[in-house]
């Protein structure tokens, strides 16, 4: 790989190392890698064949799940090895049931790579989207492990077609196959030679649809909507609000008696918490301060826990999910799925699915409180059009499914 590619890994591991003194994620990192050739040591079977799965963080493993879950059904021959790169996965699935090793992926030097895997000895290797580490993918082609990335997608602005970046461009022959999400993905790796890949898709439509098979009934939240249900009124659910989201939905609720709001915000610590209570202007509570009878009498709900948003989204009328004022709005699918339009943020267009949503007309973007409020007032006053968009949402969300088995069938052809 190039030397000046291991080079700035190297200056990355050490950055990170310099900073683990001072910030708790990259010390919850550098520990957990530091932990991993042991955790191989210990865990890994050395008579049997495992399929690696690395997700940089909790999104990218959302999108491997359903082809995790369909290989320990169909493929039992095979066990699974699980890494992450970032806490924020590792941390929340270090315990996922269906993995038979789980552990931190060190950083991408070559002596590293070598260590990790001679102890993991993998039999396939799969990359979920945007993983591209080059002294990993060099390594595993030169050991001929099949190598596969899935529901990547590819832009013009990405490294690979700069050109100061064409060496990286020599990362994505190390790949047997690319599975991508679209047909200009295709395209822009055709241009530069790279045509082993399929139009597969996205494998977290799959993954919606499995969630909302298995939502959870939530005697509480059932209480607190009734009321609306009964009137004809509507609840709407702000998933993975930050500040600036909640500022907008939140002067609005304020504003409309007849309405109902459930906010699970991004982040749950006590003053966020706090910030949003000071902020309404209505009867509200926290989910773990209520009971069915206290949460049928208010008029907000907010989720102070985690784990529970995804089926939350069944019980509401219209979503508006959060992060569009920031880095980026986060999983619109997961609303979607449940056949209600999708409000969020002007930073969505890095984002495939949510602008294939808006085409689709399921999905909304806001840029204001302008027109949030537009929005909210037309679904308010025209029942139809908001049953047309609540249509083309699980619309858009089931034509997309397949893509899991899409790629097993070009792995495992029978």
């Amino acid at each position: 790989m190039n030397l000046f590619y291991t080079l700035a890994i190297h200056l990355y591991a050490f950055g990170v190392e310099a900073l683990s003194l001072f910030h708790r994620k990259a010390r919850m990192m550098r520990f957990g890698q530091w932990k991993t050739n042991g955790v191989l040591r210990d865990k890994i079977d050395r008579d049997a064949q495992y399929i690696w799965f690395h997700a940089a963080s909790l999104g990218e493993f959302e999108q491997g799940r359903p082809m995790i879950e369909k290989i320990k059904a169909d493929y039992p021959q095979y066990k699974i090895l699980l890494t992450f790169f970032s806490p924020s996965g590792y941390e929340v699935r270090k315990n996922y049931a269906l993995a038979d090793v789980i552990c931190y992926l060190p950083f991408d030097t070559p002596y590293k790579v070598r260590k990790f895997l001679n102890l993991a000895n993998p039999a396939i290797a799969i990359f979920i989207k945007y993983e591209f580490w080059g002294n990993y993918l060099t390594e595993l082609r030169r050991r001929n492990i099949p190598t596969y990335c899935i529901s990547a997608i590819f832009r013009r602005d990405q490294l690979f077609f700069k050109w100061y970046g064409r060496f990286y461009l020599k990362t994505l022959l190390c790949f047997n196959h690319l599975f991508v999400q679209d047909g200009n993905s295709a395209k822009l790796l055709a241009k530069y030679g790279i045509t082993n890949t399929t139009v597969a898709g996205d494998t977290r439509f799959d993954r919606v649809l499995d969630v909302q098979k298995q939502a959870r009934h939530i005697s509480l939240i059932e209480a607190f909507v009734k009321d609306n249900k009964e009137k004809g009124q509507l609840t709407l659910i702000a998933g993975s609000s930050w500040p600036p989201d909640e500022e907008i939905f939140i002067n609005y609720f304020n504003e409309h008696p007849g309405i109902k709001l459930i906010i699970a915000p991004h982040e749950i610590d006590r003053s966020h918490l706090l910030d949003i209570h000071s902020l309404l202007k209505r009867p509200s509570i926290s989910l773990s301060e209520a009971t069915e009878s206290v949460a049928a009498r208010k008029d907000c709900l907010i989720v102070d826990s985690f784990g529970l948003l995804s089926s939350i989204y069944r019980y509401g009328n219209i979503a508006y999910i959060g992060g569009g004022f920031g880095k980026g709005i986060h999983n619109t699918l997961e609303a979607a799925v449940y056949g209600i339009p999708v409000l969020f943020g002007p930073n969505y267009h890095k984002f495939k699915e949510a602008k294939d949503l808006i085409a689709a007309g399921g999905g909304f973007p806001i840029t204001d409180a302008s027109t949030f409020a537009s929005r909210m007032n037309d679904f308010i006053s025209y029942h139809n059009l908001l049953k047309s968009a609540s249509k083309s949402a699980a619309h858009f969300v089931q034509s997309h499914a397949g893509a899991t088995n899409i790629i097993l069938q070009e792995i495992f052809p029978q």
